[in-house]
Parts: structure tokens; C-alpha cells; sequence
């Protein structure tokens, strides 16, 4: 069979799909990139908030269309949406054939060959590194989830219900994983998971991310690696050394911190303030030379006063955070923030959205600006997606997607350029979150004998 994929959402639902897509070849079914061509198409969703909840179905509807237009014969619904609206999708579109939640996508191939429905999926899946896996990123960069579930409370959060409780994958799991990555040509490895600082914990191992960093740096092969999804409370002294003390580490932490105004941090059942995280950023930049720091916020959170919204943005103000993400909080009727009171008005929530990320553009073009001049690390990314007179590549402090890029300007004469070149850059001039330099030599070539790219529909 020819099979098409459409994955939604975040990485932790990338790396889901690509687990799929393994599992289908190595049955030996053909992945395409046309949903035209496609005898079954999958959509693997996403429910984290309402905007991805109603791509989600979008996208469902888009692909029943082929069933009538195109030669597809079976459409399989995967992700959260189904760990929600299991029931609900099978009788409002008739013409999903199938749907797996989160803990039943090893059940994939039989639903794409048409075989019975899970009586349903066991607590607890979890990937290992000898689950085929078909990565849709380019071949260069990979995402290696190490752990999965979340046993935090935060009211605003329904990942738990969705996803499960905590658990890490073991040490020798997400290492012999990494090395065979880094040892077939990719350059970048982000970890991701719901809180990557947890991981081990539940192995009855503390601080056990250090540990786990520790080892993949000194892998022979190693590239960069880049944490992401750090919860604040764990970000520990160790942590922070380690990263420190490796160059395959990349500086840069992810940290969503949700909120500054310790009350309504309070109402999200996260804790912390404006003080607490400024300490802790002091610390980081301390231990970390040249370190970039990314956070998260919720603007609109129910019971946010104006005051605690001026809080945030003088937090901000002060913190001069590298990279920041801006939410409008979305009520869910699945979470616990559902049923708080002081609901705030959508039309103040865009306002406030509007007003806190302007406040971001102008921190991120002075931080960029003190960027000019300097000579950095850079990986090789490819010709621009935005013009073709120039190509891009990302320093060790810009995340994939989420952040900025560096556009290349010049390459040295006579260099034939490659995805996946590491390669040493200096920063001419900046834009309010992206940056353009000048490569002054490619410092360690990408492999020639690159694996063909795998495909996820768009």
C-alpha cells in the first residue's frame, strides 16, 4: 500500500508519526508524499488547545475528501484528539475507518491493512531504539523523545490525561539511539519530552538528565544537542555545569515559565514569580557563557488582573529573554482551569497578546544586536525557504522552528555548500529576530552519502 502522512502539533507528536511511518515499512509498505497517490491516508492530531483542536479536524475533513476525489480507500485518525473525542470522531465523520490514541499507535499497521480495532492500547507506550522509526526532518537534524507523560498539575494542562503519567525511556535506550543518529549523518539532536528535567526520575535516578548529557557528549560521533521543554523548578546546578562544560551542548535552555505574577502562577498550579526566576536566570547566565534562554507565557489566564499582567511585562523588560512564545489562554472544558472564576475577556486577551510581544520584538533585536560582529557556530541548514539568492542555518542559541534563523550571505570562494555543514559564521546585521553573516569556512563537511528524506504531507 501507498500511505500518506499528515502529523500535527508539536514534536512529541512528530516523533509519534515517524514511529508509525517505521513500523509501516518495515511491513513493507510505501510512504508517499501525494495524498492522491495514497491508499490510506493517517492523520496523527493534536488537541492542546482550541485553534489545534479545530486544525485537527480541518485537516480530518481535508483528508476524508480524498476518499471521494482520490484513490484512498482508508482514513486512520491518530493522537490526542482521538484520547479525547474517540466516540464522537467515529460518529460525526463516517468516514474514518479507524482511530489509535496515544498508547495505541503500534497498532498502525493493522489499521492501515483494515484489521480489527483495538480493544485498546496498554498504558504507559513508550519508543525504544529498536522501534523503527522513519525520521520527516531533514537529515541533518532529529528530535529523540526521552521521556513521555507529565505528572505535573498545572490547571491550564490536560497533557496528562492525553499523554499518561511520567516515564523515561532507560539511559542505554536514548544513547544507542542518539549514536546511531549522529553516526548516519545527523548534526543536531533536540531532546524533547513533556519535562526533559525529570527524566530518570522515575528510574529512582535524580538529576538524571545530567547524566544522560553527559554521556551523549561523549559520544564519538556526538553533534550538537539541545534541551528542551525544562521545567523551572528542576533546572539544577548540575545541570547547568554540565551543559556548561561540554561544546556538544548546545547553550540553550527552553523554560517555559507560563507566567510571572506569582498569583496567577498560583492559580496555574505551577508556583514561582518574578523574583524566583530572575535568580534563576542570573544563575544560568553565570554558568553558561553566551547561553540563550527561551520561555513560554499565558496571556488571559483566568483571574490575570491588569497589574499582574504589567508585572509580566516588566518581568520580561528585565529578564531580556533571548526567545519568547506567547499563548492566549484558551478554556478547555477538560482542564482544571475550566472552572476558575475572573475570566478575562477575549477581546483584552488579544490586546495583551499584542502588547507583550511587541515588547519581546524590540528585547530581541537589541539582544540580536550585540550579536554583530562576532564569530559563531553555525550548522548549514539549505537554500532559504524565503528567497533563493541567499541560504540559512541556525547558531547553537536559535532551536529549530520556534526561534530565529541566520541567513548566509557569502560562502568562501570555490566551497560547494551542503545541508548539515557545521560551519563558522560572523553576524553583519541583524532583523528582530533573525540574523545575516557571512560563513568564513566550513569547519566540518556534512556526510555526501546522505539517506533520502522522509516524508510527512504538508
Amino acid at each position: 500500500m501507498k500511505i500518506g502522512f499528515i502529523s500535527l502539533g508539536c514534536p512529541k507528536n512528530l516523533v509519534d508519526s515517524e514511529v508509525m511511518m517505521g513500523l509501516l515499512e518495515r511491513r513493507g509498505h510505501e510512504l508517499t508524499l501525494r495524498a492522491e497517490d495514497a491508499d490510506a491516508l493517517v492523520v496523527n492530531t493534536c488537541s492542546f488547545i482550541e485553534p489545534a483542536k479545530q486544525e485537527s479536524i480541518d485537516t480530518i475533513l481535508e483528508a476524508a475528501e480524498h476518499k471521494k476525489t482520490g484513490r484512498a480507500r482508508r482514513l486512520v485518525v491518530a493522537g490526542c484528539l482521538v484520547e479525547r473525542y474517540r466516540a464522537e470522531l467515529r460518529q460525526e465523520i463516517p468516514e474514518i475507518d479507524a482511530v489509535l490514541g496515544t498508547n495505541e499507535i503500534e497498532s498502525i499497521v493493522s489499521q492501515c491493512e483494515g484489521g480489527a480495532l483495538p480493544a485498546g492500547g496498554e498504558d504507559g507506550y513508550l519508543y525504544h531504539d529498536l522501534t523503527p522509526r522513519r525520521l520527516s526532518t531533514p537529515r541533518h537534524f532529529a528530535y529523540v523523545k526521552i521521556n513521555e507523560g507529565c505528572d505535573h498539575p498545572c490547571s491550564f494542562c490536560i497533557i496528562p490525561q492525553l499523554r499518561g503519567q511520567f516515564r523515561s525511556r532507560r539511559f542505554e535506550s536514548v544513547v544507542n539511539e542518539a549514536r546511531r543518529l549522529f553516526e548516519g549523518g545527523v548534526r543536531e539532536i533536540n531532546l524533547i519530552g513533556q519535562d526533559t528535567t525529570a527524566y530518570g526520575s522515575d528510574l529512582g535516578v535524580r538529576d538524571g538528565l545530567p547524566e544522560l548529557l553527559e554521556r551523549l557528549a561523549q559520544l564519538d560521533e556526538a553533534g550538537w544537542v539541545r534541551v528542551m521543554y525544562a521545567y523551572p523548578n528542576r533546572v539544577s546546578g548540575r545541570l547547568l555545569d554540565t551543559i556548561a562544560r561540554h561544546e556538544a551542548l548546545c547553550p540553550y535552555l527552553d523554560i517555559p515559565l507560563q507566567h510571572a505574577s506569582a498569583p496567577v502562577l498560583r492559580r496555574m498550579r505551577r508556583g514561582g514569580g518574578a523574583e524566583i526566576f530572575l535568580d534563576l536566570l542570573e544563575r544560568i547566565r553565570s554558568t553558561i557563557p553566551g547561553v540563550a534562554v527561551r520561555s513560554s507565557f499565558i496571556v488571559g489566564f483566568p483571574g490575570e488582573t491588569e497589574a499582574d499582567f504589567e508585572l509580566l511585562c516588566q518581568f520580561l523588560a528585565t529578564a531580556e529573554l533571548d526567545h519568547v512564545g506567547c499563548f492566549r489562554y484558551s478554556d478547555d472544558e477538560h482542564s482544571a482551569s475550566y472552572r476558575l472564576d475572573g475570566k478575562v475577556d477575549e477581546q483584552v486577551i488579544r490586546e495583551r497578546h499584542h502588547r507583550l510581544l511587541t515588547l519581546q520584538r524590540e528585547i530581541s533585536r537589541r539582544n540580536n544586536r550585540k550579536l554583530v560582529g562576532r564569530r559563531l557556530p553555525l550548522l548549514v541548514g539549505g537554500p532559504s525557504a524565503e528567497t533563493d539568492m541567499l541560504w540559512e542555518g541556525r547558531l547553537q542559541t536559535q532551536a529549530d522552528q520556534i526561534d530565529g534563523k541566520t541567513f548566509i550571505t557569502r560562502f568562501p570562494d570555490g566551497v560547494q555548500p551542503r545541508p548539515g555543514d557545521l560551519a563558522d559564521v560572523t553576524i553583519e546585521s541583524v532583523a528582530d529576530y533573525d540574523l545575516v553573516g557571512t560563513v568564513e569556512n566550513i569547519s566540518s563537511p556534512a556526510a555526501r552519502e546522505a539517506k533520502p528524506l522522509l516524508p510527512v504531507l504538508q
